[in-house]
């Protein structure tokens, strides 16, 4: 085995089981391998989470590409309330149980959480940049205003106030 096809195989657990009680053990049995050999493969736990987050950071940008309209958004609201509606889709429910995780250990202080959630949130702004209209005045000020209201509407639909998070999307400027 190799790096390559661990990572969808930890991948495949991590969405099922979340990363909240992710251990080596449990990981190294849901890849048909042993905790030494992930090891091994990525040098160690915290390695291995950055390499897992990463590729699940990619499996979730291509899910939104696949789902996204192909043409560019009429505008910053019109972006994010369509990342939004799609995101609420069951598909991406596995994809927020894993996000949530994360987000809690950041909120803990866990430095490899902080840092993969980090790169995770880089590569979603790039795409939120792609995504704005081609004449956006300053494509990463609004990708920033974009991420920040989808990422407040996603937690309040969490929790039961998607009314709270669509009023939000609503008053974002155009």
């Amino acid at each position: 085995m190799s790096r390559e096809t661990l990572l969808p195989l930890l991948a495949a657990h991590v969405m099922e089981h979340g990363l909240a009680d992710a251990s080596l053990r449990p990981l190294a049995k849901a890849a048909g391998t042993s905790d030494r050999m992930l090891i091994y493969h990525f040098g160690n736990k915290d390695a291995l989470v950055a390499a897992l987050l990463e590729y699940l950071a990619g499996l979730f940008a291509a899910a939104l590409d696949s789902a996204f309209p192909q043409e560019r958004s009429a505008s910053r609201r019109a972006c994010a309330e369509t990342v939004y509606t799609i995101t609420g889709r069951p598909e991406f429910a596995p994809f927020f149980r894993v996000w949530w995780d994360i987000v809690a250990g950041c909120s803990a202080g866990n430095g490899a959480y902080l840092h993969a959630a980090g790169a995770m949130m880089d590569v979603l702004l790039d795409w939120v940049v792609d995504h704005l209209p081609a004449d956006d005045p300053d494509p990463r000020g609004g990708a920033r205003a974009v991420l920040a209201v989808i990422e407040g509407a996603q937690m309040l639909r969490a929790v039961g106030r998607g009314d709270v998070g669509e009023a939000g999307l609503a008053a974002l400027e155009g």
